[in-house]
């Protein structure tokens, strides 16, 4: 939707374009303003906000910085709220990896200590309705594979409802940003309907466990699960550096 041009107060002229950024950030933390809501012209905000254009323009860009929006090109383009933080993080992640100041290992094992903790939430706070959306994925998953499909983005998503059932945001945002980058390195290697399959089972022996209340043997299935993955995720990170490394010989 368009936000209304009424929607901003104006700021006192000593304020800066931190304090604009911090504005909308505020409305955004308030779900006053929701990802693809589109924002006032910046001539616009500059008028609510009674501070130059310039102003209004270094603020947008901090939030298109910092994720909160992206600025969309054309005659129906301008800043849009958006839902990329967690993108942010994840293309950190990326970055980090590739220039080698993170390895695979690391990575795991950040990975299987937070997992640890958001599953111990999600066996505490998930509702009928998180187990729910935690059974239907495996299902879906399950239906795929037998129709000798791979269950990529099924897999992918298992974690994030998991985040999801411990009904706490921030473990939400960072799994998402991690599994960002776990499907980033697993679309690398070729498709092999066995690992899927065996992801699938572990995903439904782990739900099983969460679902009758047995957290020590969720956590080692999942300690087993993320493991094996990481073996996976070590093969994608040399094929691509192997890769990079072809490509440098070439120029």
């Amino acid at each position: 939707m368009n936000v209304s041009e009424t929607l901003f107060k104006p700021i006192k002229a000593k304020r800066t374009f931190e304090e604009v950024s911090t504005e909308i950030k505020s409305l955004i933390f308030k779900s006053v303003l929701k990802p693809s809501d589109k924002l006032p012209s910046e001539i616009a905000l500059a008028r609510q906000f009674n501070v130059g254009r310039q102003t209004v323009r270094e603020a947008l860009r901090i939030l298109e910085l910092s994720g909160f929006i992206t600025i969309r090109k054309g005659a129906r383009g301008g800043p849009i709220i958006s839902d990329t933080i967690s993108n942010t993080i994840s293309n950190s992640f990326l970055d980090a990896i590739q220039m080698k100041s993170i390895n695979i290992g690391e990575l795991t094992l950040a990975r299987l200590e937070i997992e640890k903790v958001v599953l111990n939430h999600a066996i505490n706070n998930a509702d009928s309705s998180d187990i729910k959306d935690l059974q239907e994925n495996v299902l879906k998953a399950k239906r795929k594979t037998e129709n000798r499909f791979q269950a990529f983005s099924e897999n992918i998503e298992f974690h994030k409802l998991l985040a999801e059932a411990s009904k706490n945001h921030v473990f939400v945002i960072v799994i998402q940003s991690i599994m960002a980058v776990v499907a980033d390195f697993l679309s690398r290697l070729e498709p092999n309907l066995e690992k899927s399959k065996r992801v699938v089972k572990a995903h439904e022996d782990i739900l099983n466990a969460i679902i009758s209340k047995r957290g020590d043997e969720a956590i080692t299935l999942l300690e087993k699960h993320l493991l094996q993955v990481e073996v996976e995720l070590q093969v994608s990170y040399d094929k691509l550096t192997r890769n990079d490394s072809v490509e440098s010989g070439k120029s």
